[in-house]
């Protein structure tokens, strides 16, 4: 690489977003029925690529954007000659050894996974606090409004993802990048975090919960964009898990807190619980700008040199980076339409998840995903554990604990979507591990008719862990990352603003309803409702999501080009066919046992 284009030699963080903001937007995608994605044939040639490093500041990169120009067309890397050994080997390397990747790229993903530990003990903060906070801020809980208080404290964090930081993503990402939208998130949740604990009457106790929930929101907007930009298509699913995995590591250690606070005594308890999710919010803050700034942010804005930096960093070769580069180019040039009038309003991009087909298409899927996570049931564990458990006769210290186990569970639980996102698929992910949630979630609701006692402590934590273990590999990691990487490149942050907000709204509406939902059908059928909607879930899923493991996110687009009914159509015509083929095979070996009977 050379020296003018070293990261050593580059500007500051800051700097490199200024300059980028100098630079006009040349074409965003921007996709319609008429402009679907097709094989180019005209961009084939080696001068191609010569152009594209003339016009991109990438002259000093022509030979190896050649041998990526040439590698795009070509069914294998023999076929190419001037590949070295190093390079062969790195493509190859790809299959037998995907997770062999620069230390940076994985550092990167350690950093945004900061976010998600913040985004965790959040959650679980509150969860203990729920046991003190009535009696401290003087809220009657067994009163309508007591109740509806006690709701509304709650889903405040979901409330201010919704209703703010899901929706200030686009405009900050834009103008900040991505390092700097998570940067400044970070401020809010610190800031958010802070003054929950030191909050004295309940009102401005929700304001803090709202602050907190923009931060969060602009985090959760952010980050998950960030690391699938960041990681390479063949493993971005199992990297992308790093949201989920790290979300319920921050749980567990909420959990913890909680316990470790026990004896502080109750008017200290509840505020200790709700100032320490700040700590992951510092580091954040420090190391985010230590990692490079998503290529992909940079392409949007025209500056394909300095995303060639960024890729690599990122990389393992400078070829693989110049692959990926020149692929995304090729993409924009043939399924975008360019626009010279600068960019294309943030009214106009939210307009366009609606009215363009193959954002439609990605919106339904992404809507699916968020939907069907809340209603499936586990935010209502996640959040009411505690005192789920204790109004089923554990005592406080008992109910804490159990719910350390459940944070235990639902961290260990990810480990393997590890490996499963990139191998069985999101979409079997989902298909799989819904139904048994639907049933276990109806045992649950069972448990409840058993006399308080060890056998009901036993059968209802052993269920609800269950469920955790369920729910991890499969509607636990796969909505964020899912919906982070379908969307188009010009669409791609208003887009995941619409994933998180619907995420929280439904939260919102799920916590404020809960408690209520307790009082009017108890806890037998309010598990039992739940018990429904994951079968419900299940359905939403077999309907509207696509497979899109393994490919490139530029390669995508093609996969929701189809309608919502034409891809329905082609699943009802794959179980019809496979049914049909069991049967034949049923006849046919029937057929055979009675020809040997015969003879």
């Amino acid at each position: 690489m050379p020296s003018s284009l070293s990261p050593h030699n580059m500007s500051k963080a800051h700097e490199e977003v200024a300059e980028a903001d100098l630079m006009p937007v040349e074409e965003f995608e921007y996709f319609s029925e008429r402009q679907r994605l097709t094989e180019p044939s005209a961009l084939r040639s080696t001068e191609d690529a010569e152009d594209f490093a003339s016009s991109h500041n990438l002259t000093n990169q022509i030979d190896v954007l050649k041998k990526a120009s040439l590698m795009l067309y070509s069914s294998t890397e023999d076929e190419i000659s001037g590949l070295s050994d190093v390079e062969l080997a790195a493509f190859s390397r790809e299959k037998t050894h995907k997770w062999h990747q620069p230390r940076l790229l994985y550092f990167t993903i350690f950093v945004c996974a900061l976010g998600a530990i913040e985004q965790g003990w959040a959650q679980t903060g509150m969860n203990g606090a729920n046991l003190y906070l009535p009696g401290a801020l003087k809220i009657d809980v067994s009163s309508t409004h007591g109740a509806f208080i006690i709701g509304l404290i709650n889903c405040g964090l979901f409330l201010g993802q919704a209703s703010f930081g899901a929706w200030l993503s686009e405009p900050l990402n834009n103008h900040l990048g991505r390092r700097g939208t998570i940067f400044v998130a970070s401020f809010f949740c610190l800031f958010g975090n802070l003054g929950s604990s030191l909050s004295t009457y309940w009102p401005l106790l929700i304001l803090c919960r709202l602050v907190l929930g923009t931060g969060l929101g602009l985090n959760s907007s952010t980050v998950n964009v960030y690391a699938a930009e960041s990681a390479p298509a063949y493993i971005r699913g199992g990297l992308a898990v790093s949201w989920q995995l790290f979300t319920a590591f921050g749980i567990l250690l909420g959990f913890f807190a909680n316990v470790a606070f026990y004896n502080f005594g109750p008017k200290i308890i509840w505020r200790m619980q709700l100032a320490t999710p700040a700590l992951p919010a510092l580091p954040l803050m420090l190391l985010i700008y230590v990692c490079p700034e998503s290529a992909s942010w940079y392409i949007k804005r025209g500056r394909y040199d300095l995303a060639y930096v960024s890729l690599q960093r990122l990389r393992n070769t400078e070829l693989q980076g110049a692959l990926e580069l020149y692929s995304i180019f090729i993409s924009r040039c043939t399924g975008t339409k360019a626009s010279n009038d600068g960019e294309i309003s943030y009214a106009s991009k939210f307009k366009s998840l609606f009215t363009v087909p193959r954002n439609r298409h990605a919106m339904l899927a992404s809507y699916t995903v968020m939907f069907s996570q809340q209603i499936c049931g586990i935010n209502i564990i996640a959040f009411f554990s505690s005192t789920i458990f204790s109004s089923s006769g554990f005592s406080t210290f008992a109910a804490l604990w159990a719910s350390v186990l459940f944070g235990a569970v639902n961290f260990l639980g990810a480990f393997p979507a590890i490996w499963s996102m990139d191998t069985i698929g999101r979409r079997r992910l989902l298909l799989w591990t819904l139904p048994p949630m639907a049933f276990t979630m109806f045992l649950i609701s069972l448990t409840f008719n058993l006399p308080s006692g060890p056998l009901r402590f036993v059968a209802l934590a052993s269920l609800i862990y269950l469920f955790c273990l369920l729910y991890s590999p499969g509607m636990g990691p796969v909505p964020c990352p899912y919906s982070a990487e379908i969307y188009g490149l010009s669409v791609r942050e208003v887009g995941m603003s619409f994933a998180i907000s619907t995420a929280s709204m439904w939260a919102t509406i799920l916590s404020l309803t809960f408690p209520e939902l307790l009082a009017t059908l108890g806890e037998r059928g309010s598990f039992g409702l739940y018990a429904g909607l994951n079968i419900l879930a299940w359905a939403l899923c077999w309907a509207f999501v696509r497979e899109v493991k393994g490919l490139r996110l530029n390669e995508i687009d093609l996969i929701f080009e189809e309608t919502p009914f034409s891809f329905m159509r082609q699943k009802l015509k794959d179980v019809i066919g496979k049914w049909r083929r069991l049967e034949t095979k049923k006849k046919g070996c029937e057929q055979i046992e009675q020809d040997d009977t015969n003879s």
